[in-house]
């Protein structure tokens, strides 16, 4: 990056560091951060939206949607997530090729399955061959988002769930009682009391989902941690910029990258959850009340 980097053999300490930190790899190093941000942006709506739609699920009369949802809680918390991590990008990608496969091959006279080997026409891959390697970043982001949404909005589900029951019965029979459709009365009371109820179990869940971000490498995705595992390894004098085992500094550099994520989120959560205990009959409510009396 640097004009004096030409022959990083003859810098003195403190060229030789800048030269060794902005090389290209290092870029991608610090980019790999922006990459955890960006799944932290993407899944937790998306684990929001689906536990929403679980927890309805649970709470509806009709059977067969009660089922789904329950299914869906109970299968997601009795696997492993990294079962789920491994199997979702792959039966999910597979799924979009088989009918990519059918749309644009109706010809096609082999079978697709041929013993382990899932084989379809060229038009059906995906990604397309031939793609660039953004587009090929945005296929695997993709699909490691999709599967953290599914096994995250399990775990979110559940939590809803139980928050919507913390809200107090009479509370939604006396709205009933005051000519409040059931759809009503979830939306007008129901829905603005249960996030308070919500939030510790959301807290937990998001402070999990942070931790598991490491798992973008399993989904072939180079994210924070490959990285530091790679620049960290001992180089030898064939490397440009060749170093003993300074892993343990990349990795404390993600301990303080992790512990100043998890820091400030659970600030955000106590800051949401004294905004939301306003004027509610929880312990923080009550402190509230007290401190302003």
């Amino acid at each position: 990056m640097f004009q004096f980097c030409a022959d990083p053999a003859t810098l003195p300490d403190w060229q030789w560091f800048a030269c060794y930190l902005t090389t290209g790899t290092h870029l991608a190093f610090y980019r790999s951060f922006l990459v955890v941000m960006a799944l932290l942006a993407v899944v937790a709506p998306l684990a929001l939206g689906m536990g929403l739609l679980g927890a309805l699920a649970l709470r509806a009369r009709l059977f067969p949607v009660n089922m789904l949802g329950r299914g869906y809680v109970n299968l997601v918390r009795g696997v492993p997530d990294i079962v789920f991590f491994l199997f979702v990008p792959i039966a999910l990608g597979q799924g979009i090729e088989w009918v990519l496969h059918h749309i644009h091959c109706p010809d096609w006279d082999q079978p697709i399955r041929q013993g382990n080997d899932f084989i379809v026409c060229r038009e059906a891959k995906m990604p397309p061959v031939g793609a660039s390697a953004w587009a090929r970043n945005i296929y695997a982001f993709s699909m490691a988002a999709i599967a953290f949404a599914l096994v995250f909005g399990a775990f979110v589900a559940n939590t809803l769930y139980g928050a919507m029951q913390a809200v107090p019965r009479a509370q939604v029979e006396t709205a009933e009682a005051y000519g409040m459709t059931r759809a009503q009365a979830f939306r007008r009371v129901v829905m603005p009391q249960m996030w308070i109820f919500a939030l510790p179990g959301l807290s937990n869940i998001w402070q999990i989902l942070i931790k598991s971000t490491p798992l973008l490498f399993l989904l072939g995705i180079q994210d924070a941690v490959y990285w530091a595992r790679e620049l960290g390894g001992a180089k030898t004098s064939l490397y440009t910029y060749p170093h003993p085992d300074w892993r343990v500094w990349y990795f404390l550099a993600l301990l303080v990258f992790y512990l100043m994520l998890t820091w400030s989120s659970e600030k955000g959560f106590g800051a949401l959850t004294a905004r939301l205990s306003r004027g509610q009959a929880t312990a923080e409510g009550d402190r509230q009340r007290k401190a302003a009396a």
